[in-house]
């Protein structure tokens, strides 16, 4: 399915841009890095993450999961991570005044650091529940309601600059990794887990699919 294939590519650019943004925030701290590239940073976690890649996840994909694949909105992973959406967006935008004029004292730089750990393990667990569990059950599921194909919209001008600025701060700052996030694969890693959501087998598997599962075990 293009748009599925399509945001997955958009994972890779946003998971390498937080490693770079986690370099920037630890630059500022030593003075290596440019203060300015704060507000580049800002740009693209919200115009491309937030308005360009997580819009077309909640409109197109998540509204064709509950209104034609009759999953549920109230619960479940579609409820869980449209929740996730909007608690990334609103600790970005608490992070948005230290990026847009830049940490001024040691008290700052210590905020900030707090809040992009917070924010990129988030999103880094955010993505990696898409990819494994979202992504594939989403195409499954729809391609059983002969949905094979799904819409997608062109990227406005400020979500292109926003995406295209990231090739200048991946340059600059070396993605790093978080040596105490643990990523992986599963329901079981997603931070939703047992809070709004019980996991793809509870929230989502009909009877039928429950009662596969126990034959298959059963032969095993």
């Amino acid at each position: 399915m293009k748009l599925l294939d399509t945001l997955q590519d958009e994972h890779a650019l946003i998971d390498r841009v937080l490693g770079s943004f986690r370099a920037y925030v630890a630059g500022l701290a030593d003075g290596t890095a440019d203060p300015d590239d704060g507000r580049r940073f800002a740009a693209f976690f919200t115009e491309f993450a937030g308005h360009f890649h997580h819009d077309r996840e909640e409109h197109v994909l998540f509204r064709a999961l509950v209104t034609q694949a009759q999953l549920p909105a109230d619960r479940g992973p579609v409820y869980a991570l449209g929740r996730e959406h909007a608690e990334l967006a609103t600790w970005l935008r608490e992070m948005a005044p230290l990026l847009d004029h830049g940490p001024q004292s040691g008290h700052d730089h210590d905020r900030l650091r707090t809040l992009a750990t917070r924010y990129s393990r988030a999103l880094w667990r955010h993505i990696d529940a898409e990819n494994s569990v979202l992504y594939p059950q989403a195409e499954e599921r729809l391609r059983r309601c002969a949905v094979r194909e799904l819409p997608d919209r062109p990227i406005s001008e400020a979500e292109a600059a926003a995406r295209d600025g990231a090739a200048a701060l991946l340059v600059r700052y070396p993605p790093i990794e978080d040596e105490v996030l643990v990523r992986g694969d599963g329901c079981f890693l997603c931070r939703a887990h047992g809070e709004t959501c019980d996991g793809l087998e509870a929230e989502w598997w009909s009877e039928l699919e429950w009662e596969e599962f126990r034959h298959r075990d059963a032969i095993d």
